[in-house]
């Protein structure tokens, strides 16, 4: 009998050696996204961060367009045609640096670029999917409004036949990433047979987007509220491959899926940060790792992470094979932010006052994930869609 790993280091950050789960054009992905991130966005996010906007956000969307990490999971158009595994990994990567850097590839790749891709016309998708994959273009994803959150079947969004054949759009969409800076924006409006979706150019008359100010979560992103009065488009602009909630709702699974390995991106960041620090810190003559109390903290997130990240895969596999069940999405999203949160809050005792400081990007990473935990479905929402699956019975009223 041999000891097939004897004589080899164990890697703190990785003990369970899940990195022997990718494959070498995988781990390649993530290296690729890991090595943009450390030059592009690492020494500047936390100022970033502090003031509130990215700097330059047309100029990054366009180099993460060359990266081919926009609408990477799609095909054709433009797109790199990646795998979910793929993606996960990039959406893990964006996530260590900044919440607000996935969201911006997550909301054009899986909400604008997928609602496009899956259900608009050749027309819709030859004119704006190749600008968005490249990034010289930006896209939103209008659902959400200022009543209606979870419940999206009570949008009052409508859209309108004028009697010559165009559409008239009136209404009002609240905490939309990307929208004051978008050139495109998908929109879900009620109709007489249904919600459906529009795609609207952002110059169109009666489009207007403003930022939304003073936030402290997620604040090297873009989020906006949207008004559409009186917005005239063609018949053409309504995707015409889809009616009902069913559009919208697949929309989301695919960003849910991402969030489920960003979380665990930004997790691994804090976890990084505690460990590092509580072997530097030094108190009662000896690095605080030492404590038994520290110890039981970094195993706990440790143990968290580990589970996280193999769930994020296993969904990725799945999803590759023979794709995702919404209640499957659920178990990610619902899982992965929990434990993420949970992580960062650990990770923030450990560094003590530090802790709150930019300086360190644990506190950044914990307001994100304050926002993260409850957009694209919040934590009774999901757990109402799991629930459903496991007794039959729809609880959600």
């Amino acid at each position: 009998m041999h000891a097939p790993h004897a004589g080899r280091p164990a890697d703190p950050l990785d003990l369970l050696e899940l990195d022997s789960l990718l494959t070498p054009d995988e781990r390649a992905v993530r290296d690729a996204v890991r090595t943009f991130c450390d030059r592009r966005v690492d020494p500047f996010i936390a100022e970033w961060f502090e003031q509130g906007a990215i700097e330059d956000i047309r100029g990054l969307t366009k180099e993460l367009g060359e990266l081919g990490l926009l609408g990477m999971h799609l095909e054709g158009y433009g797109c790199a045609g990646m795998s979910a595994v793929d993606y996960g990994l990039a959406c893990l990567e964006l996530e260590a640096s900044d919440s607000g850097l996935r969201s911006l590839v997550s909301v054009q790749g899986s909400l604008a670029m997928y609602a496009i891709h899956a259900f608009g016309s050749e027309e819709q998708k030859e004119e704006w999917l190749p600008r968005l994959a490249a990034g010289t273009a930006i896209g939103c994803f209008g659902l959400t409004e200022p009543d209606s959150g979870s419940d999206p079947g009570s949008m009052r969004t409508v859209a309108r036949r004028d009697g010559g054949g165009d559409w008239v759009l009136d209404g009002r969409k609240m905490w939309i990433t990307n929208g004051s800076v978008a050139d495109v924006a998908v929109v879900w409006a009620r109709t007489d047979d249904g919600v459906r979706g529009f795609v609207v150019p952002t110059d169109t008359p009666g489009f207007s987007a403003s930022a939304i100010k003073h936030k402290m979560s997620l604040r090297a992103s873009v989020t906006s509220e949207l008004v559409l009065d009186s917005v005239r488009l063609p018949s053409t602009a309504v995707l015409p491959e889809v009616r009902g909630l069913r559009g919208p709702l697949s929309c989301l699974n695919e960003a849910r899926y991402g969030i489920a390995w960003g979380a665990m991106g930004a997790a691994r960041s804090s976890f990084r940060a505690a460990l590092a620090y509580a072997g530097d810190r030094v108190q009662f003559g000896r690095p605080i790792s030492g404590f038994q109390l520290t110890q039981a903290k970094l195993t706990d997130m440790s143990l968290e992470l580990s589970k996280g990240t193999l769930l994020a895969l296993h969904l990725g596999r799945i999803k590759d094979d023979r794709g995702l069940r919404p209640e499957q999405v659920s178990y990610g999203k619902l899982n992965n932010t929990r434990a993420a949160l949970d992580i960062c809050r650990t990770a923030r005792t450990i560094l003590g006052a530090n802790g709150i400081s930019l300086e360190y990007p644990v506190i950044r990473h914990a307001n994100n994930l304050e926002s993260i935990l409850t957009y694209e479905g919040t934590v009774e929402m999901h757990t109402l869609v799991i629930g459903q699956s496991l007794t039959g019975q729809a609880a959600f009223r």
